[in-house]
């Protein structure tokens, strides 16, 4: 329920983002997450409980668009993705040490309040808001309309690669410990914390290096930061079928840990590329159309490799899942492809790059 209103809700957050003071909806974000999360916590029946957790999906919607946006706005090109990557990884941090306070305050006080810390720990970031400054961007006049969006190629691909990175990464992401629970013989709490561990560490190094590593490419080729994730995919691919094909639990997470590594340099370098193609009055609105189709069509991977693993056993849902990251990955050369045809900016979007350089 939660991803669902994340995707849809990221289009309209982000179409406002590009047309109304980013700073305001970033605020409106942060709000709605932290009165919904204070919601969860006083909830009395699963249906209010349900709508709670929903609202927590359009706070994050109105968050990450107008965040990436201003991000992109205040740095030079050059160190977009790392940039992006520095962003990533805070959220990463982010989610992990709200598992740390759950596990801590939940057993002790109860999960209601447990909510309620973390309600009013999110309002702290809101005050950062007070001294930011909006970034320089095109007069409102400029802004894209989303069908021209739509008519960029490059773009279009890049969305049908991510809606398979998608599908492949939530799927392991989703049956990861019950995997190594009933096919690896890890017991549920072995699972749970060397899979997290691992996850956190290797998540947050890979998508720094990513970043790193894509920014560097850029300066050689125009489409650098594609050729890194590209990469990055494909070399994951074989660690991730060594750890489910494996029976030695040292190997399975090796494997893990080093397919997590190269899966993370995605963050980073394709929010940078979507900004890169666009002029900047459309860099929220396209991540916005980004997330809505990718995390929409990709969200439904948990689902289709629960049906295959009904149908015969999750270690083969878990190969495909990896087949379509390979496919995603592949997609990314089609982005390539495009961007040397088309150049980085394409000709239907040049009557709005106005300003110089943007």
């Amino acid at each position: 329920m939660l991803l669902a209103v994340l995707a849809v809700a990221s289009l309209p957050f982000g179409f406002l983002a590009d047309r109304l003071n980013r700073k305001a909806i970033i605020a409106i974000g942060i709000f709605f997450w932290s009165i919904a999360s204070l919601a969860g916590g006083l909830v009395s029946t699963f249906l209010f409980f349900l709508l709670a957790r929903a609202l927590v999906g359009l706070g994050e919607a109105a968050y990450a668009p107008a965040a990436q946006s201003m991000i992109s706005g205040a740095f030079p090109v050059e160190r977009r993705a790392f940039a992006q990557a520095i962003f990533a990884s805070g959220m990463l941090l982010g989610g992990a040490a709200g598992q740390a306070l759950g596990g801590l305050v939940g057993p002790r006080y109860g999960w209601q309040v447990t909510l309620f810390v973390v309600a009013a720990l999110g309002i702290l970031p809101s005050l950062a808001l007070v001294g930011l400054e909006e970034p320089p961007r095109g007069p409102r006049t400029e802004v894209v309309p989303i069908l021209r969006l739509l008519s960029v190629p490059a773009f279009v691909s890049m969305i049908a690669a991510g809606i398979c990175i998608t599908f492949s990464t939530v799927s392991l992401v989703s049956w990861g410990v019950d995997f190594a629970k009933n096919y690896k013989d890890f017991s549920l709490r072995e699972a749970s914390v060397s899979l997290s561990l691992i996850m956190l560490f290797s998540l947050v190094l890979g998508v720094l290096a990513g970043g790193y590593a894509a920014d560097r490419l850029h300066r050689s080729f125009t489409y650098g930061r594609i050729i890194a994730v590209a990469a990055a995919f494909l070399l994951a691919a074989p660690f991730l079928l060594l750890a489910i094909q494996s029976e030695e639990k040292p190997i399975v997470l090796f494997g893990l840990a080093v397919a997590c590594f190269f899966m993370s340099w995605y963050h980073g370098p394709v929010t940078a590329v979507l900004h890169d193609m666009m002029p900047r009055r459309a860099h929220a609105t396209s991540v916005g159309v980004y997330m809505l189709a990718t995390q929409l069509l990709g969200g439904i991977g948990p689902h289709i490799v629960g049906k295959i693993s009904d149908l015969h056993d999750l270690q083969l849902g878990l190969q495909i899942a990896v087949a379509v990251m390979v496919c995603g990955a592949l997609l990314m050369l089609l982005v390539i492809h495009f961007i040397r045809r088309d150049g980085m900016r394409h000709p239907t979007l040049e009557a709005f790059h106005a300003e110089p350089g943007d």
